[in-house]
């Protein structure tokens, strides 16, 4: 079990692959869709390991990456569609970046690198915990950026506004696509420092 807890702490995705970035550039502005890519992520990364791992023995290796690609587009487009009929406004807040989880690299590489060669139960478990840890990451981004850069969370004010009437000012940098890039690279810088550290 505690291997499968890498993608939440020493072993996240985005941390030390650097998979999965363009999304975290995209739609951590607002912490309300980066929730919702974070568990769209998940679930497509979830069920795509399970059914690749129930059908591994039947796909034929020249064609695996196409079945692969197929069974993770269709769980793409039906999250969509649910997203589309009950959460429309967050739908249009995420638009394409919704039908490029296709192309989200964790999704793939653990299609790839565990599903193919695992059993179910563990393929399941397995893509839970990267799409986990994939999540983790996009909301402590968006944490930061809706924060400092607007003075909310989930769009309601937390920053009083006693505070502005002294003179702060909301950092525009912060909801600019740049500063995500180096959040994840502040996450990163901290990861590899705190791994060195227990390795000592």
């Amino acid at each position: 079990m505690k291997s499968y807890l890498g993608p939440l702490n020493k072993e996240n995705p985005i941390l030390t692959q650097t998979l999965g970035v363009c999304s975290a550039l995209a739609v951590t502005a607002q912490l309300k869709p980066a929730v919702v890519m974070a568990i769209s992520v998940t679930l497509v990364c979830a069920v795509a390991n399970l059914i690749i791992s129930l059908i591994r023995n039947t796909i034929p290796p020249r064609i695996r990456i196409i079945v692969q690609l197929l069974v993770v587009s269709s769980l793409v487009i039906m999250v969509d569609q649910l997203l589309q009929a009950f959460f429309y406004d967050i739908s249009k807040m995420l638009s394409v970046f919704v039908g490029l989880i296709i192309t989200n690299c964790i999704i793939m590489g653990r299609l790839e690198g565990f599903a193919l060669s695992h059993k179910p139960g563990a393929s399941l478990l397995d893509g839970l915990m990267n799409g986990l840890g994939y999540g983790l990451v996009l909301v402590v981004v968006a944490v930061f950026r809706e924060l400092l850069g607007s003075g909310t969370l989930w769009n309601h004010q937390i920053i009083p506004s006693s505070i502005y009437e002294a003179g702060y000012l909301n950092n525009g940098l912060m909801i600019l696509p740049p500063m995500a890039l180096i959040l994840v690279g502040a996450l990163v810088w901290i990861q590899q420092a705190s791994r060195k550290n227990t390795a000592k």
